[in-house]
């Protein structure tokens, strides 16, 4: 009959013991009906799938001083744990702008914060990249408070999908935004041998640059494609049999992450994004106006660093962080992801 129901049917059961893929984790996917699954993953020094966990949360909220009323910006939404907090400090008062380059996890963090009871008469949220802070000032003033945490959110590593992995088979993408500039796929299939290598060294710090630029180069004028995550690791892989044997896993994985990261910071223009947000830095913030930048790797460390010497020596910055500041060993035994995070900040004169 068709106004019978339809019978109810039980979610496919994934093979083994534990859940493997990205999609078996529907407990990890629905934190809010599996507390227990989610509380037990945290408790092993694992991320939950499709969640992340904010780093150096007490550090930044120390150095900022967020007291309610003031008009502050989270330049990178992301999961919105860092939002959430920053949010608590205001205690309704004032105002939080938050950007986000991704479109896809960008609508679910809304959601999750308006949930919270956080919406635009507290927090405005916009999908576009930090660079445009100018964009941002021109709407709420000069900010009191900015926070850039510039490492990928653990929701898009994990995700097979968005291809910022080697860990498990997904198409070869790695832009924030799918739907702006080309993939990592179609980078690789123009790229000049000399071009790539450079891109490896500069992005990533890759000591086996030049032989894993010539695989890469030799394979795709071979016709070989390299359009999926585990194609790119093969190659690699291939490229690295010299290495001793003793050596050989640990450095194939190592060199897999940095050649991932040299990419994703190429196709996202990340570097060129990062200058633009600095440069425009000191005019966004108001007099006294604190900045706080979490940075994941060397490249953009150097990146925050030079800038906030040189607004220092120029009188645009009164104070500036004299050294790093590094997540605790707790934080670290807790969360793998916080072992090379650098917080590094700076005040308005």
């Amino acid at each position: 009959m068709d106004n019978q129901e339809q019978k109810h049917q039980r979610r496919p059961r994934y093979k083994g013991t534990h859940p493997k893929t990205f999609k078996e984790k529907y407990k990890e996917l629905q934190p809010e009906l599996y507390g227990d699954t989610i509380a037990k993953v945290i408790q092993k020094g694992s991320t939950p799938a499709g969640m992340h966990r904010s780093i150096c949360v007490n550090e930044i909220l120390e150095f900022l001083q967020i007291t309610p009323g003031q008009i502050g910006m989270d330049a990178t939404l992301g999961y919105g744990g860092h939002t959430l907090e920053m949010l608590k400090c205001l205690d309704s008062k004032g105002h939080l702008y938050a950007t986000d380059e991704d479109p896809i996890e960008l609508p679910r963090t809304k959601e999750r914060l308006e949930r919270l009871g956080y919406g635009p008469e507290i927090l405005t949220i916009r999908n576009t990249n930090f660079s445009n802070i100018d964009q941002i000032t021109s709407d709420s003033g000069p900010l009191n408070f900015v926070l850039a945490d510039l490492g990928v959110s653990s929701m898009q590593i994990d995700n097979p999908d968005r291809g910022f992995s080697f860990k498990t088979e997904g198409p070869l993408d790695l832009r924030l935004n799918p739907s702006k500039g080309i993939s990592a796929a179609d980078r690789l299939k123009t790229i000049s041998q000399d071009e790539l290598q450079g891109m490896l060294l500069e992005n990533a710090d890759e000591p086996y640059s030049a032989e894993i630029s010539r695989a890469i180069v030799f394979a795709i004028k071979k016709g070989k494609e390299i359009i999926t995550t585990s194609q790119l690791q093969q190659i690699i892989q291939d490229a690295l049999r010299f290495i001793p044997e003793k050596d050989k896993d640990l450095a194939i994985k190592k060199s897999c992450q940095r050649c991932f990261q040299a990419l994703r910071i190429d196709v996202n223009k990340e570097y060129e994004v990062l200058y633009e947000f600095l440069e425009k830095l000191p005019s966004a913030l108001a007099e006294g106006g604190r900045v706080a930048i979490l940075t994941f790797h060397s490249g953009e460390d150097r990146l925050v660093k030079k800038s906030f010497q040189r607004f220092y020596r120029e009188g645009l910055y009164k104070e500036i962080a004299p050294e790093p500041i590094r997540p605790s060993a707790a934080e670290c035994s807790f969360n793998s992801r916080a072992k090379c995070a650098k917080l590094r900040w700076a005040i308005k004169a």
